[in-house]
């Protein structure tokens, strides 16, 4: 890497990508690509006559040149020492997939609809995680869009994309992608990805794109043939781990980081997720997510937007989160499994694999008052010591969740939740979620206990990789004691079976949650002390035996009180949490109707109204003049 190449990625200043094929304004396009493992690189044309076009070694494992009489939408690619012939590791569109041509892209940022947007807090985010391929009956970006109108009614302000980096075939949940810079043809490629991103912030909704750093697809994933990007070093469960601090590893980390970028400036995305960030291993002084998170949050400066990077990580670990100067990597935030697994482990009974650390009221609790429940004590299901404590940061910087895509769609059927739990059960798990202080995500569907399942697809087009996955599955759910055949991965049923019904939001019990979901969202940005996410202004009281919990928060002189049942028992209230004039702002059981008043005397016994089973109850102090 030169000194140059060094100073786009740290500075971030007037960045723009130098890897791959770059049209230029007099019409030229340069290529460039890091292949230190061959000796001679040329260009090919495969849909014109002609000789491959050489380029030049830079001397540092580069080859790089200009080439002339190519236009915008130029099919290409790379020959290898004159005898293979392999798409760009810096492709920026595969239209015929990881095994055809690479495509000559252009930028086009100065043309774009959002022009005047800058981003919205990261405290204001509401996530809603969707899976392009399945979200719609279209399964694009286009389709995507044609349901942004929905989100807003719901009350999202944030749309978070799983993987959509090109990977093989039609069908895969993203994370076998294995051209990070190309969006998926059969999505829509470059342009229908912006234009979801610019109706999105039309909209006033920021959009986070989950990236995957961590190891790419094994289909398509031709990077071995041109340099060390992968090292034997390290092992992860989906292959080979990326070589961030080996021999050659600097153009590798200026590969992804250049991704990182390219996303952030050309696609003007809000918020990289990062996939699996305990599956990237670097024991380099800087490491490579400190290194990335600079670099990210400089160009967001650079380019005056609110730009946050947020790890998925089941470390347990706030280095991820603690800014550099106190020895952390400085993300924004992080995902936090464990509130998830309490609640579900809670409402569920389910003690299987990691749910066996879990289940207990308390530590439901814990969730509440700290955001993690294992903070350095012992794990059974790891049978070691696992975690640190986030009690001391800022509740913005974790995100929580009553279901996601994994622990939907890790199951051996993929089914939802609503198949294990009441209407009420469902509403006390979005209660617990959107009105914690923390960031909360929504998986597609829930909000109206969506049927359809989410089970695990690919559309690999290698008979021997698709057996390999067929077998692994099998096994995978063997160890765990599961009982039956999970759905064939490679089967376009299994895909078809996840794909939303777009309507069912509109009738019966579906209805009746997503009224609820809407309401919750509504009070959480309208209600002074539920949109302030600070645990300094929070108060959790537990009763473990009756399995009640109150959360009183406060803004002011404003103060709210949240009061959750996750027994299957009538609870009674004491009266000591609070007294006077108290107004309902939401009621799950609809025993107590919104904007109804109760008076609590704190001078003779007297009890809030009995909570239903499974029953969540909001009230709001009425001010007294």
């Amino acid at each position: 890497m030169t000194e140059n190449d060094m100073c786009s990625i740290v500075t971030g200043f007037d960045w723009k990508l130098n890897l791959g094929a770059t049209l230029l304004q007099d019409g030229t396009v340069r290529f460039r690509v890091w292949a230190p493992l061959v000796r001679e690189l040329s260009v090919v044309l495969p849909h014109r006559e002609g000789n491959p076009v050489s380029l030049a070694a830079e001397g540092n494992g580069y080859f790089s040149g200009v080439v002339a009489g190519i236009s915008e939408g130029e099919h290409y690619l790379y020959l290898l020492d004159g005898e293979t012939a392999r798409p760009d590791p810096a492709s920026r569109f595969q239209p015929e997939g990881v095994h055809g041509p690479s495509q000559v892209v252009a930028s086009d940022g100065s043309i774009r609809s959002d022009k005047g947007w800058k981003g919205i807090p990261l405290d204001e985010y509401i996530i809603y995680e969707l899976h392009v391929g399945t979200f719609t009956p279209q399964g694009t970006f286009d389709g995507a869009v044609s349901r942004l109108d929905y989100l807003c009614e719901l009350g999202i302000t944030a749309v978070e994309l799983m993987p959509v980096a090109q990977f093989p075939g039609e069908r895969n949940w993203g994370y076998d992608g294995t051209y990070p810079f190309a969006p998926q043809n059969s999505y829509g490629g470059p342009d229908g990805l912006k234009r979801l991103v610019d109706a999105c912030h039309a909209r006033g909704l920021a959009v986070i794109l989950d990236v995957v750093y961590n190891h790419l697809g094994p289909e398509g994933n031709y990077l071995h043939g041109f340099g060390p990007y992968f090292t034997d070093r390290h092992r992860t469960p989906w292959g080979d781990a990326v070589n961030f601090d080996g021999p050659d590893s600097d153009p590798v980390r200026h590969y992804f980081i250049s991704n990182a970028l390219y996303w952030i400036t050309e696609y003007h995305i809000d918020t990289l997720r990062l996939d699996a960030i305990h599956g990237i291993y670097d024991f380099s002084a800087l490491h490579i997510l400190q290194e990335l998170a600079e670099a990210v949050h400089r160009q967001g400066e650079t380019l005056g937007r609110r730009v946050h990077i947020i790890a998925e990580s089941d470390l347990n670990d706030v280095r991820v989160i603690n800014p550099p100067e106190s020895g952390g990597y400085g993300l924004d935030a992080q995902w936090n499994d464990d509130f998830h697994h309490a609640l579900r482990a809670l409402l569920t009974g389910d003690r299987s694999g990691y749910y066996g650390d879990f289940g207990r009221f308390p530590d439901l609790v814990k969730g509440f008052r700290e955001g993690f429940v294992l903070t350095g004590g012992y794990s059974a299901f790891r049978r070691r010591r696992h975690g640190s404590s986030s009690a001391q940061h800022p509740p913005c910087q974790l995100v929580v969740f009553s279901q996601n895509h994994d622990q939907v769609g890790n199951r051996m059927r993929g089914e939802r939740p609503g198949e294990h739990l009441s209407l009420q059960q469902l509403k006390l798990a979005a209660a617990t979620v959107l009105l914690s202080p923390y960031l909360p995500l929504l998986f597609m569907g829930e909000e109206y206990a969506e049927s359809a399942p989410f089970p695990y697809f690919v559309s690999h087009g290698d008979a021997e990789l698709i057996e390999s996955v067929r077998r692994g599955r099998l096994e995978e759910f063997a160890a765990l004691g599961n009982q039956g055949t999970p759905p064939d991965p490679q089967a376009e049923e299994t895909f078809l079976s996840a794909k939303l019904d777009q309507v069912k939001h509109l009738a019966g019990d579906h209805q009746t949650l997503f009224e609820f979901y809407r309401e919750l969202i509504r009070l959480r940005k309208k209600c002074a002390p539920l949109a302030r996410l600070s645990r300094a202004d929070m108060q959790v009281v537990s009763g473990e035996e009756e399995q009640i919990l109150a959360i009183i928060r406060t803004a002011g002189d404003d103060q709210v009180f949240c009061l959750f049942n996750y027994s299957d028992q009538n609870r009674v209230i004491p009266t000591k949490l609070a007294s006077g004039t108290l107004r309902v702002l939401l009621d799950s059981t609809g025993n107590y109707p919104s904007g109804s008043c109760i008076t609590v005397y704190s001078t003779r016994p007297k009890t809030f109204p009995t909570l239903a089973p499974f029953g969540v109850i909001v009230y709001r102090t009425e001010r007294t003049s």
